[in-house]
């Protein structure tokens, strides 16, 4: 089965057709630019080109970098405009869609239920954290492999700042951080989740996945196993795919 998955992000939109069976995209992603500002109308346009360069009639999956609350409502817009706070999302990118069925979650979330049933988090049970590193920072909490949405602990605080002002990938860029000092401030991150939550399992997603090697030896004095993502930077458009194929 194959359903159509979209992750949009802070500095991109990307999407894909997904093979359900497999968890894999069928086809290379297409991927455009995030409007800035990212409005709700701009960004919609971003989703309508990307669906439309594959021709996709479907059912469409749809990630979002905020709070999402019954499929469809945005409760918040860090990296985003603030407009799309109490925008009907749902109904915006079905609409712009030309009538598509849409279903719209937390891009983390997303990427988490794609790594819980395809990747790094299978069969694992108790406490794990799926957690991107990009723009922002994302969060997706599973509890024995049940999904406690919009946890949002990328804002978290961490030094007198929101945790991804410090921590995130774009924090490393911005700041022209070594992987070292970059590594010592995801460490003092990864410790203040890991006091609050007590997890057996990280998983570190987001585009810097693949470049775990860099970064994941550096980190020291954390008591759960850290992995990457094994869908790295794929798992938001699996997981939306997934998302839309439940309520198809």
């Amino acid at each position: 089965m194959q359903i159509f998955g979209v992750d949009i992000g802070g500095s991109g939109i990307k999407g894909a057709p997904v093979d359900l069976d497999r968890g894999e995209l069928t086809e290379e992603r297409y991927k455009v630019l995030t409007p800035h500002p990212a409005t709700p109308d701009a960004v919609a346009d971003g989703v309508k080109e990307v669906v439309g360069h594959f021709g996709w009639t479907g059912p469409v999956g749809i990630t979002f970098p905020g709070v999402v609350t019954g499929g469809a409502t945005i409760r918040t817009a860090a990296n985003v405009d603030k407009a799309w706070i109490d925008t009907d999302a749902r109904a915006l990118l079905g609409d712009r869609l030309g009538g598509l069925p849409v279903t719209v979650l937390n891009d983390a979330d997303a990427a988490g239920v794609a790594e819980m049933q395809f990747g790094a988090g299978r069969d694992r049970q108790g406490t794990v954290l799926l957690l991107t590193f990009g723009t922002g920072i994302g969060s997706a909490l599973f509890v024995d492999g049940e999904l406690v949405p919009n946890t949002e602990l990328g804002h978290l605080e961490l030094n007198g700042h929101d945790a991804e002002k410090r921590a995130s990938t774009k924090a490393k860029e911005d700041h022209e951080l070594t992987w070292e000092h970059w590594a010592r401030r995801v460490t003092k991150y990864l410790a203040h989740v890991e006091m609050l939550f007590s997890p057996e399992l990280f998983i570190i997603g987001g585009g810097v996945s693949r470049k775990a090697d860099r970064f994941l030896p550096l980190i020291e004095g954390i008591k759960a196993e850290i992995v990457p993502a094994q869908l790295q930077n794929n798992a938001g458009i699996v997981g939306a795919a997934m998302r839309a194929a439940k309520y198809a």
